[in-house]
């Protein structure tokens, strides 16, 4: 068992130095997280971290044990600023079955209201995992922990860890994962008719597709509008329907159902091979329900939702890859309180069952830009999750829709980590930055949370919600209307561009071969020697081993 820290307990601690791997000048991250609750805490992360690596002469007492009034707390010294401190901890509460514990950072200039959340049990022991970037250094800080509906319980603490990481560090950090699980070696082998092996014939490769969906929502405004279609096709292999797809575009007087509008958005997707989010079906925020469906109760509604899931599954079975099928559940819950508990189970299972091939999503706001929000912790969203999927529901997609302000990246790698444990396809469905910021800053905060997407291995799509408007976007547009780049647009073109192989050309050595590391997708290769050519194409679908591709050129 390891070290329990107990509720009146606070620890002093002196933050200057960070753990070095002999490999590069920085710790490597670790993704370790825990979803379930354990007899026993696990040993802390980084061996501690700082909580560690304390110099133990000089007759400096780095640990005094005082009296808390609001429970644990550690007193940090000398933090610094622009310094990533990824943290964690194990919780277990007496008092109370279960609460939501938050973990809060106070310093001499702000208070981080929220680092970290964990859904803590009594007589078992629950993971927090989170983090933080100061904006000034501070000299003591306090790090706190707190029931989030303030009620009276005791909290244990167990297995600390603190681990601070440069701004290169985590950079480091993040190309070694996308190095890793983004991109696979490829050996091209080229041999005459007979299998001889040919040296000198010169290669050339080509990247025709990408592996990972990355795109952005579109409007109505994109039909018939050509510049808007081909800027959005250059650069984008997925799309997701901003508002057309929803219940009050597609049927705003009852019973009077219109596709017009999404029928011919999806003609464009089509035609341009790029794949498709279904949103949604259901929206549980009353506002955003059709008015004449807020007046019904009972049977009726019942019968409207029912038309609805089963009109919509009947004209677009089969052609979007996802489903997001209750909206903002976790903040809402219209259908439920008037069509009773299950309402969601039975929206669920229908949508699945109509349309088996697509992945059916629970999609929310406020998972990863914060854990403030006691609605949307990273627990709250598991455990919603599994109820679902005890009451035998199919469920298979985790959607985060990730409409940051200030990003917190460790928090939100964090929270990533413990989503992932799930094993469960995870998305970045709505991607954007708040409007309340300048366009430099929107960019540079945008480049962090697309960075910090792409580079986590449990990511399997990102989608903006950038739509374009002639009066602007929901919160961040990426061109101007004339399809000239603002900033952020000039963020996500040089990260395109960074994110795939484009063209490569060599000459294949001794052993008639040439080997590249390319990201994942579809790849064409020629192979030349003297006046003879062949072709052919492959596909890098990840995993540690080699590609290896036979060419042969005849004579």
């Amino acid at each position: 068992m390891q070290d329990i820290i107990p509720f009146f307990m606070v620890l002093v601690l002196f933050v200057g130095t960070c753990l070095v791997s002999p490999l590069h000048d920085g710790p490597m991250y670790d993704s370790t997280a825990y979803t379930e609750c354990k007899e026993e805490p696990e040993k802390p992360l980084y061996n501690g971290g700082v909580f560690e690596s304390q110099p133990q002469s000089g007759g400096v007492q780095h640990a005094v044990a005082l009296y808390a009034v609001d429970g644990p707390s550690f007193i940090l010294h000398s933090l610094t600023q622009d310094t990533i401190y990824s943290f964690s901890i194990w919780v277990r509460i007496e008092g109370s079955s279960s609460g939501l514990i938050r973990a809060s950072l106070q310093t001499e200039n702000e208070t981080y209201d929220c680092i970290g959340t964990v859904l803590a049990k009594s007589g078992c022991w629950s993971f927090l995992k989170g983090g933080f970037l100061l904006n000034w250094p501070s000299t003591s800080s306090m790090l706190f922990f707190q029931n989030t509906d303030g009620k009276d319980i005791n909290i244990e603490l167990a297995s600390p860890s603190l681990q601070p990481f440069t701004k290169q560090q985590w950079r480091f950090n993040q190309e070694y994962l996308i190095n890793t699980h983004r991109k696979q070696a490829v050996t091209i082998h080229v041999s005459d008719s007979n299998g001889k092996r040919m040296q000198g014939a010169t290669i050339n490769i080509e990247q025709i597709s990408k592996d990972f969906p990355f795109g952005s929502a579109i409007a109505k405004t994109i039909l018939g509008n050509m510049p808007y279609q081909n800027w959005f096709v250059k650069r984008f292999n997925a799309a997701v329907f901003e508002n057309e797809l929803k219940w009050y575009a597609t049927e705003a007087d009852q019973g009077k159902v219109n596709y017009t509008i999404s029928d011919q958005m999806l003609q464009f997707v089509r035609a341009n091979k790029i794949i498709a989010r279904g949103h949604n079906i259901f929206w549980e925020d009353p506002k955003y329900t059709p008015a004449w469906a807020r007046n019904l109760t009972g049977i009726q509604l019942q019968a409207a939702v029912d038309s609805r899931i089963q009109s919509l599954m009947n004209q677009y079975r089969e052609e979007f890859i996802h489903w997001d099928v209750s909206n903002e559940m976790l903040h809402f819950d219209f259908y439920e309180k008037r069509l009773g508990p299950d309402a969601t189970l039975h929206f669920f299972e229908t949508a699945h069952k109509s349309d088996p091939l697509a992945t059916v999503f629970m999609n929310d706001f406020n998972v990863v830009e914060t854990c403030s929000d006691v609605n949307s912790t990273v627990d709250t969203y598991i455990s919603r999750l599994r109820e679902l999927q005890q009451n035998g529901v199919f469920m298979d997609g985790i959607g985060l829709e990730s409409h940051f302000t200030v990003p917190n990246l460790p928090l939100m790698r964090a929270i990533i980590d413990k989503l992932a444990t799930l094993n469960l396809p995870i998305w970045l469905t709505e991607v954007d930055i708040s409007k309340t910021l300048d366009k430099d800053t929107q960019a540079i905060y945008l480049e962090q949370v697309l960075r910090e997407g792409f580079s986590h291995p449990s990511v399997n799509g990102i989608m903006l919600w950038t739509a374009l408007h002639p009066q602007g976007c929901y919160q961040m547009c990426l061109t101007d209307n004339d399809f000239r780049n603002l900033p952020s647009g000039d963020v996500v073109d040089k990260l395109l561009q960074e994110w795939q192989t484009g063209h490569a050309e060599g000459v294949t050595d001794e052993h008639g071969s040439y080997s590249i590391f390319g990201f994942l997708g579809e790849y064409r290769v020629t192979a030349t020697y003297g006046n003879k050519t062949a072709d052919t194409t492959f596909s890098l679908c990840g995993g540690r081993e080699t590609k290896h591709v036979t060419i042969s050129i005849r004579f």
